[in-house]
């Protein structure tokens, strides 16, 4: 145990970590994992766990599932039933997904966060600005959040509130890392990176927006409304109309290892008690109410 904190301190320099998640092929390294996790070799599979479990705080005890093909069925695995209570409370947005609270607060003049002293332009992220122009009022003063999955977690997102989703915006791009480290040395990481653009909205005709963002050995994502798996190398339309409805805690679609998922909603809402960054976060949990 010692052998391994001392080894797990080591890898969290920050210019060692920086080098070895970033300074690398990225998107080569990510399509390989893609093709390694797809192996069904019970060896390669058990041994792939046991570094897994090595490097980081992989718990499998709440898995639905205990015996995986592949590391694709460990990466996505379900949770037992009831393991994540959804709060009740039509005024509550709850948390998408397990996560830590990164970057949060504001949005003025289009700008937001990726870590302290790190902005970037909203208009980047989306980059749709039909969105901007239908929505006005969604985002200039409303609130941005940023949920960060790590390797180990849950991996799978739902809706935070009775909800329809109306497009998805599918936006190629790098494979950068998104731990802390990285995010206080790439400039506009989030506007760089693969990701999606869900434009929904809550019961009452509030919209709102969910970007789930992709990383270094992540880029991929599955979305049940959408009949095709968004990856690297997915060619096919980049704005996909939808038709969804979810009730609050209805599954959505998962990552296929972990990254983050992006959260803006227009003026009106509020932290729920207790939020605040670095903490972790429950899929479930209260992480927005409406204002009175």
């Amino acid at each position: 145990m010692k052998i391994r904190n001392k080894f797990q301190n080591f890898l969290l320099q920050e210019d060692l970590n920086f080098l070895l998640t970033n300074r690398i092929p990225r998107m080569t390294l990510t399509r390989f994992m893609g093709w390694w996790s797809q192996l069904r070799h019970p060896l390669i599979v058990k041994a792939s766990i046991a570094v897994w479990r090595w490097f980081t705080d992989l718990d499998l005890s709440e898995s639905k599932q205990q015996k995986f093909a592949n590391l694709h069925e460990c990466f996505t695995r379900e949770l037992r039933p009831g393991l994540r209570p959804i709060d009740s409370n039509p005024s509550v947005l709850s948390s998408p997904c397990d996560a830590i609270v990164g970057a949060c607060g504001e949005i003025r003049d289009g700008m937001v966060f990726q870590a302290k002293g790190f902005p970037y332009n909203l208009h980047s992220l989306l980059s749709a600005p039909e969105l901007i122009q239908r929505w006005p009022n969604l985002l200039e003063g409303g609130r941005f959040m940023t949920l960060r999955l790590t390797s180990s977690m849950y991996h799978r997102f739902h809706a935070p509130c009775d909800a329809h989703l109306s497009r998805v915006t599918y936006i190629s791009g790098d494979t950068w890392n998104v731990n802390p480290i990285a995010l206080t040395r790439v400039k506009e990481l989030f506007c760089k990176n693969e990701r999606a653009v869900l434009e929904m909205q809550t019961g009452d005709g509030i919209p709102f927006l969910i970007v789930p963002v992709a990383a270094v050995l992540v880029a991929s994502m599955r979305f049940h409304a959408v009949d095709v798996l968004l990856n690297l190398r997915y060619k096919g339309a980049n704005k996909i109309p939808c038709d969804a409805d979810y009730v609050k805690g209805q599954e959505m679609g998962w990552f296929e290892h972990g990254s983050t998922i992006l959260m803006f909603v227009p003026p009106g809402f509020a932290w729920a008690d207790g939020i605040e960054t670095g903490m972790r976060i429950r899929m479930g949990e209260a992480l927005l109410t409406t204002q009175a």
